[in-house]
């Protein structure tokens, strides 16, 4: 039975998307216009990366050393870091490019990660001048595609210029997705990735770029006991790493005099927060008991794998419809001026102090628990309102069709009824995101302050 299982989750794990909530930034700008402490604070002064390595290394040192220390006391299946990769303040005498991939070593992230000089404009500002535009790569190392029903938008920031810390927040919510974790596996095609630990992925397609992502963008935490008995490997996911290195790093900056820095990883961290609040980055298969994942590997052991391979399409699409149509209304919303509800949702600050404080733990304990409550209840209220073709019918790959798709427009086809219940579903997911979101930004700046 457990080599049954076992088939089942690598099936899901190589097919589940990567990517979470479309474009962060869109979504974090609407929940941190409700936090006076980002809405409201001073500019900041942008600031290379390597200047602020720099000026800190002894402390960036032993902030990375104590980072590793928390790792392998808190997180499970975690693969000590490689000695010859640990950041030393030394590093500072280099020149920029050594510097730089000796901090990106050292997280064990993508040493190609651009960390470039940018924001993203908030799509209810004016349209910004094409001369200050920066091209997709220059910020990226994934190629540019469409995920969301809309393009990217990166405007150049210059070092010295001030900046909202707003704007550096959000748009460094969505950087992770840029290609900071791609290919750091044993068996990825990369040079750094047999050389940082990590063993081989644990699921996924180390040959496919965005996939090579997924461990460190979804958190099993929640599963049924047989789940991990059968398949152990779903414990090998590392959101929590990267949350608390970055918290840890915002903290440090902020408290030593480098503060585009500190909103800068401020908002790092929060993407992978963000992406534990979709169901589908906190449970395996939502919608989907483990009794049945059983039944359709049996059938697939004797001889007839359909079912398991329309489940795999099935998850699949329902989680690509459903960041569609959040980011899709976040778009329409911004173009007409009007806020819809899910911009209602993401300002609401009212649920803020219903949830535990800030803490290490939750993200784990709180953010993903409640993501992998919702859901089986997110995937039927998908099924009562989205067309049945997009989210119940395993012939039909949303993930290939997705451009040419007005989602909003279909499911307003649908009638008031239905549209209602998916956005109301949205909405509730998005007032989650938001009060996690500025429940971590507090933490943050409040541990800033008391140091």
């Amino acid at each position: 039975m457990k080599r049954i299982l076992l088939a089942a989750l690598l099936a899901l794990g190589t097919a589940n998307p990567a990517l979470a909530w479309s474009n962060h930034a869109l979504a974090s700008y609407r929940a941190f216009e409700a936090l006076p402490e980002v809405a409201q604070a001073a500019p900041v002064v942008a600031e290379p990366l390597e200047d602020f390595l720099r000026a800190q290394a002894a402390p960036v040192e032993a902030l990375l050393a104590s980072e590793e220390a928390w790792a392998q006391a808190h997180i499970a299946h975690y693969p000590p870091l490689p000695a010859t990769l640990r950041f030393e303040a030394q590093a500072a005498q280099g020149d920029a490019p050594a510097l730089r991939k000796a901090f990106l070593t050292a997280l064990r992230a993508s040493p190609e990660s651009r960390l470039a000089l940018y924001i993203q404009p908030d799509p209810w500002a004016p349209a910004p001048a094409t001369a200050s535009l920066l091209e997709h790569d220059v910020v990226s190392a994934l190629p540019a595609r469409d995920k969301d029903g809309g393009g990217h938008v990166f405007v150049r920031l210059r070092p010295g210029e001030s900046v909202a810390p707003l704007a550096v927040l959000a748009s460094a919510s969505d950087e992770p997705d840029y290609g900071m974790d791609l290919n750091l596996w044993e068996d990825s095609p990369s040079e750094w990735g047999p050389a940082y630990g990590f063993g081989r992925i644990p699921f996924g397609n180390p040959h496919l770029d965005f996939s090579t992502q997924a461990p460190f963008h979804m958190g099993y935490y929640h599963e049924q006991p047989v789940i991990y008995m059968a398949a152990g490997f779903l414990k090998r996911t590392y959101p929590l790493l990267r949350i608390h290195q970055y918290t840890s790093l915002s903290e440090l900056a902020f408290r030593t005099g480098h503060p585009y820095w500190g909103w800068r990883f401020a908002g790092l961290a929060l993407h992978y927060l963000q992406d534990l609040t979709q169901p589908y980055h906190a449970s395996l298969a939502p919608g989907f008991s483990a009794a049945r994942l059983i039944g359709i590997n049996l059938l697939a052991t004797l001889g007839m794998p359909g079912a398991k391979n329309d489940m795999v399409i099935l998850l699949s699409n329902r989680h690509f419809v459903l960041e569609r149509y959040e980011s899709q209304m976040i778009q329409a919303a911004a173009q007409a001026r009007q806020p819809s509800s899910v911009d209602l949702a993401l300002r609401d600050s009212s649920t803020d102090t219903s949830h535990a404080p800030w803490s290490d733990s939750y993200a784990r304990d709180t953010v993903a628990w409640q993501a992998h409550a919702l859901g089986a209840t997110v995937t039927e209220q998908m099924l009562a309102s989205v067309p049945t073709g997009y989210v119940n019918d395993p012939g039909f790959d949303f993930g290939v069709h997705a451009k040419g798709i007005d989602l909003m427009a279909e499911v307003a086809r649908q009638g008031d009824a239905p549209r209602k219940v998916l956005e109301s579903t949205i909405a509730t997911l998005m007032r989650n995101l938001g009060a996690h979101s500025r429940n971590m930004v507090r933490g943050i700046l409040g541990k800033a302050a008391s140091r």
